[in-house]
C-alpha cells in the first residue's frame, strides 16, 4: 500500500509518497481500495496549513473503489462493493484507505469511478450551495464565479437545469467558450473586465440575487456590489486568499445584502443529510443535468503537479489521481 504523507505544511514539494503497513479495518471501518482519487482546493488550503491539519498527516479527502474488507460492526457494506466518499477521512491520496461506514455511499453501477472521482465533493458542493443556502430556481439570476472550475462547471449546468440565468466569470480567454457549454448564459472574463459593470448591464442595474465567490479577496469586495437588494453573498473559498473583514455597516449600505460563509461539511453533518444529497446529484449525474468533466489526470507520483496546476488556475473541469 502508498500513501501520500504530509510532515510540514507549505508549498506542494512537502507531499511525500510512501509505502505504509497494509491496513486492517476496526469495528465500523471499511478498508477501501481507491480505482481513483479526486484533487480539490480544500487539500491545498490543509497542505499550506491554512486549514490546519494534526502533523505527520495523510491528504485528500475523496475517492472511489472497492471495498476490501470490512469490520465486524458494519452493516450496510460487503466485499466487492462499489462505493465512494468525499468528506474524509483525510487520507484519500492512497493507494487504499479506512473508512467509517457512515461516511461511505454506495456508488451507482450506471456511475464510472473516475467520474465521481472528479466530482463528488464538486457535486455535493453544488448540490448544497444551489439547494440548501440558496434554493435557486425560475426567476434568479445568479453570478457563479471560476464558472470554468471543478465546481462552477457543475453548478453552472445544475442551475441552468434548475432554471436560474446563470452568470459566470472565467480568469482567461480559453476559458470562455468552455464555460459557456456547461450551462453560463453570459461569461466575463474578470481578468480583463469589470465583472460588476457587466452584471450592471446584463441585469439593467437590478443586480443578481446571489453571487457565489470562490476567488476571496480579489472579488469580494464587488461581489457584494453585483447583489440585488436582500440579495445573498456565499463565499465558499479563498483561491486568491482569505478576504479582508467585513464592515458590518457596509451589509446596510449596499443594500440590506447577507452573507455567508459555508461550508459542506456543517450541511451534510448528519446520514439522512448526505445520502439526501448524494442521491440528488446521482440522479442529475445520470440524467446528464449534470456532467462532471475530468480534463487532467496525474498518477499519485505527481500530486505536486496537480496541486500546482490547480494553484496557479491552470485547471479546467475536474482533477484526478490514478493510484
Amino acid at each position: 500500500m502508498k500513501k501520500i504523507t504530509l510532515n510540514n505544511f507549505g508549498n506542494s514539494e512537502q507531499m511525500k509518497l510512501n509505502e505504509v503497513d497494509d491496513l486492517s479495518p476496526n469495528d465500523n471501518q471499511v478498508l477501501v481500495k481507491h480505482m481513483a482519487i479526486g484533487v480539490n482546493f480544500i487539500d491545498i488550503y490543509q497542505r499550506s496549513g491554512l486549514y490546519p491539519l494534526n502533523l505527520p498527516s495523510g491528504l485528500g479527502l475523496e475517492a472511489s473503489g472497492i471495498v476490501e474488507a470490512v469490520g465486524e460492526n458494519v452493516k450496510n457494506f460487503k466485499e466487492g462493493d462499489r462505493v465512494c466518499y468525499c468528506n474524509g477521512p483525510v487520507g484519500a491520496y492512497s493507494t487504499h484507505n479506512l473508512v467509517p461506514e457512515n461516511l461511505l455511499i454506495h456508488l451507482p453501477n450506471e456511475i464510472e469511478f473516475e467520474t465521481i472521482s472528479g466530482g463528488f465533493l464538486k457535486g455535493l458542493t453544488a448540490y448544497f450551495l444551489l439547494h440548501d443556502v440558496y434554493n435557486v430556481g425560475k426567476g434568479d439570476t445568479i453570478l457563479f464565479h471560476a464558472a470554468a472550475g471543478g465546481v462552477g462547471s457543475i453548478a453552472t449546468s445544475w442551475a441552468k437545469a434548475l432554471g436560474a440565468i446563470v452568470i459566470g466569470t472565467v480568469g482567461s480567454e480559453k476559458k470562455l467558450q468552455y464555460a459557456k457549454s456547461n450551462g453560463c448564459d453570459h461569461v466575463i472574463n474578470y481578468t480583463t473586465s469589470s465583472f460588476k459593470d457587466e452584471v450592471d448591464n446584463i441585469t439593467n442595474k437590478d443586480g443578481v440575487s446571489v453571487v457565489y465567490d470562490s476567488i476571496g479577496k480579489n472579488t469580494i469586495e464587488d461581489s457584494m456590489d453585483s447583489l440585488k437588494r436582500r440579495g445573498l453573498l456565499v463565499s465558499f473559498g479563498n483561491a486568491s486568499g482569505v478576504p479582508d473583514p467585513i464592515n458590518i455597516l457596509d451589509l446596510m449600505k449596499k443594500g440590506s445584502i447577507f452573507v455567508t460563509r459555508p461550508t459542506l461539511f456543517d450541511y451534510v453533518k448528519t446520514r439522512e443529510q448526505l445520502d439526501t444529497a448524494s442521491n440528488s446529484f446521482f440522479e442529475a449525474l445520470i440524467n446528464k443535468n449534470v456532467k462532471i468533466d475530468i480534463q487532467q489526470r496525474y498518477n499519485l507520483i505527481d500530486v505536486a503537479k496537480a496541486h500546482d496546476a490547480l494553484s496557479n488556475r491552470e485547471t479546467m473541469g475536474a482533477t484526478i489521481i490514478i493510484p
